[in-house]
C-alpha cells in the first residue's frame, strides 16, 4: 500500500480499512489497486451529485463507511507510485472478488457498487448499513 493510499484511508471506519488491507494482501502479484477516495466532505458530495457522479447526498463516504478503489497498472518501470489508474470494467472484477473474500474472511457485510442494479459504481465499496450504522 503506497503512502498516498494510506493517507486516503484516514478517517475511514477501522473495519473497512482492515478489509482494504486484507484485499491488498490477497491481490499481491495479480491486480493492484489504488485508493481513489475515502472520507468526503458534504460540499464534495454535493458537487458530485450536481455533476452526476453520485445520486445521493447521504453517501457512506460522508461517515467513513465507504471507499473507492481503482485498478493501478504498472506503467512498465515496476514502481507502483508511477503507475496508471485504469477504468476498464473487467479490471474491477478481481478487486471486487478480493474485497468480498476479505470481508467474508472477517465476517464483515460489504456492499460493492458494481452489484447495484442501477447506477453501477465499480470503484465503490461500503460497509452494509444493516451491520454498520
Amino acid at each position: 500500500m503506497t503512502p498516498r493510499c494510506e493517507k486516503r484511508l484516514e478517517g475511514l471506519h477501522k473495519t473497512l480499512v482492515s478489509v482494504v488491507y486484507r484485499a491488498d494482501e490477497l491481490l499481491r502479484g495479480d491486480v493492484r489497486f489504488i485508493v481513489v477516495e475515502g472520507l468526503r466532505t458534504p460540499e464534495k458530495q454535493a458537487h458530485l451529485v450536481k455533476v452526476g457522479a453520485s445520486k445521493t447526498l447521504n453517501s457512506r463516504h460522508l461517515t467513513g463507511h465507504a471507499v473507492d478503489l481503482a485498478p493501478w497498472i504498472d506503467d512498465g518501470d515496476g514502481r507502483p507510485e508511477n503507475g496508471e489508474v485504469r477504468w476498464d470494467w473487467p479490471l474491477f472484477t478481481p478487486i471486487a472478488n478480493a474485497m468480498k473474500r476479505a470481508a467474508d474472511e472477517m465476517g464483515v457485510k460489504l456492499v460493492w457498487g458494481g452489484d447495484w442494479r442501477t447506477f453501477r459504481d465499480a470503484p465503490h465499496f461500503e460497509l452494509d448499513r444493516r451491520q454498520y450504522a
